[in-house]
């Protein structure tokens, strides 16, 4: 059986990561993350001048995701599994701004996974619909590059490693950060690799 390769890419800099701020599918690069992007970008050309997706590309819906992509040389698909978490009434309002008007909401929030006071998702549902994605990409035998979100990658690692939802809060996942999960059979593997000169095929 043909293992499938996921490689899943954290989009670069918004304003609301910077700030702190519960995001948006509007939210795109900020000046810095574009910047970043770009680098990686140029660090990755290969001898032929481009960079190479795998099978295939796909991306969340949010700009921050499809702005990455493209300035990575990549023309994803769109895949809503990959979208970030909905916020709900805090979308685009600060953490801190959360703790002081709703504090006990923001507690039920960071300590209950499937608690959603906000109105939106829960952690819960977006680990649902991203391990439900996750789980029928295991065994097609084909290599992805996924460009998605901080929070998106946090619980694919979690329903990967099939660890307890609330490990995700242990999970950082950087602006640009990549990681692999190699997935055969039944089951997925987390693969560290050696530090690589390009963005890694």
């Amino acid at each position: 059986m043909t293992a499938t390769s996921l490689r899943l890419v954290a989009h670069g800099h918004t304003v609301a990561l910077r700030r702190a701020r519960f995001g948006g599918p509007d939210d795109g690069l900020d000046e810095g993350g574009l910047r970043a992007v770009r680098a990686l970008a140029d660090a990755g050309q290969d001898r032929r001048g481009h960079l190479s997706a795998g099978d295939a590309c796909l991306s969340s819906p949010a700009a921050a995701a499809t702005q990455t992509a493209d300035a990575l040389g990549l023309h994803p698909t769109i895949e809503p599994a990959l979208a970030d978490c909905d916020y709900g009434d805090w979308t685009g309002r600060a953490f801190e701004e959360i703790a002081v008007e709703q504090p006990q909401a923001l507690h039920e929030w960071l300590a209950a996974p499937d608690s959603a006071p906000h109105g939106g998702e829960s952690v819960a549902a977006v680990r649902d619909r991203v391990g439900h994605w996750l789980d029928g990409q295991r065994s097609i035998g084909r290599r992805i590059t996924a460009i998605t979100h901080p929070l998106v990658i946090r619980v694919a690692v979690v329903h990967a490693l099939d660890l307890p939802l609330a490990t995700y809060r242990q999970v950082d996942v950087e602006p640009l950060a990549i990681v692999r999960l190699t997935g055969r059979g039944a089951r997925w593997q987390l693969r560290l690799g050696a530090p690589r000169a390009h963005f890694p095929a």
